[in-house]
């Protein structure tokens, strides 16, 4: 059961996901999620390292799309000035999100990447689709709000059974 909330890959940040190593094996088309992925959920723009591995992203022949369980305004704001699409109010991990990410993108499942902070919407979202799932270490904890941290308890107990099991 809990198998489903595991990632393909996990890393400390998105700058050290290894882009050139996933072009050549196909994709092309990177969904990200906002709030302690990119940037802390209170922090309101890019940071210029961040606006850097946007350059990357970009010059490394990827699509980017922003997908987001947050409002309008504040992810129109974080990606508006990087000319960057995005999908708000998204309720991940429902699939539609995803589904309009990738047609955004004009890309596959087989194509496409999803990087998030929470295994419960972000990889869990991801994985049903059968898209590769990136999971990051979250970025500011204490700025999450009520329900992101309920998320986070019951990713605890489904990362006690995965450890038991073996497969974390």
């Amino acid at each position: 059961m809990f198998e489903r909330l595991l990632p393909k890959l996990r890393v400390e940040t998105v700058f050290d996901i290894d882009l050139e190593s996933l072009y050549a094996k196909g994709y092309r088309g990177i969904i990200t999620d906002l709030d302690n992925t990119l940037v802390g959920a209170k922090v309101p723009s890019a940071t210029p390292e961040l606006i850097a591995w946007f350059t990357k992203v970009k010059e490394s022949g990827f699509k980017l799309v922003i997908v987001s369980n947050n409002k309008l305004e504040r992810v129109s704001a974080f990606a508006g000035p990087h000319n960057i699409e995005f999908v708000h109010k998204a309720r991940k991990p429902s699939n539609a999100p995803f589904h309009r990410a990738m047609k955004m993108m004009g890309l596959s499942p087989e194509q496409t990447i999803v990087v998030g902070d929470q295994m419960l919407t972000d990889v869990l979202g991801g994985n049903r689709l059968g898209l590769y799932t990136v999971l990051v270490q979250p970025i500011a904890l204490h700025e999450e709000g009520i329900g992101t941290r309920f998320n986070r308890r019951v990713e605890r107990l489904a990362l006690s059974r995965l450890k038991r099991k073996g497969l974390w």
